[in-house]
């Protein structure tokens, strides 16, 4: 039998009611304060069908509460897939994946990054592709006498992605 996650009780401390605010300013946050948390988000979610702990509508609530370090830092925000059920299917017309892209965004900033991303953006920047392509299957495709993989533009990438907030949060973390 899996354990539940015991869920810290929310503080009053933790919440910062111009929060909300901020994102409803920001491009696809505007409307934030518009879900009245009916569930559709939750309930029409491909990934929530799948994952106990992925809840659209409790990172929008997050959001309006103003619980900005919890939801900054939370696992989950980083499980949307971007498919934009979410926002097809609000009855409030909530962009309700692109407010989650909105603290997202944050979240980057602030550093609070999963180690997976990290590892991928590692990974492009080094080779240009998302993941190492292992040795084997290079040594395969010769074998099999497909031709080489096309190498990787790393630089073109390092230019492109040039002050992004996101790269910048993870080179400060590899410091």
């Amino acid at each position: 039998m899996m354990s539940e996650k015991v869920k810290e009780p929310i503080k009053a401390s933790e919440m910062d009611p111009n929060f909300k605010y901020e994102i409803s300013k920001m491009h696809g946050g505007e409307k934030l304060l518009r879900c009245f948390q009916c569930g559709t988000c939750t309930s029409d979610c491909p990934v929530a069908k799948f994952s106990e702990t992925y809840r659209p509508r409790q990172i929008i609530r997050m959001a309006q509460l103003g619980l900005k370090e919890r939801v900054l830092s939370s696992d989950t925000l980083w499980l949307c897939a971007a498919c934009f059920t979410c926002t097809d299917r609000c009855p409030q017309d909530v962009e309700v994946a692109s407010v989650i892209r909105v603290l997202r965004n944050l979240a980057a900033e602030k550093g609070f990054i999963p180690q997976v991303f990290k590892e991928q953006v590692a990974s492009i920047l080094e080779s240009g592709y998302a993941y190492k392509i292992p040795d084997l299957r290079i040594k395969k495709r010769e074998t099999l006498g497909l031709p080489p993989l096309p190498k990787g533009n790393s630089a073109s990438i390092k230019k492109a992605l040039h002050g992004v907030a996101f790269l910048k949060a993870i080179e400060k973390k590899g410091e």
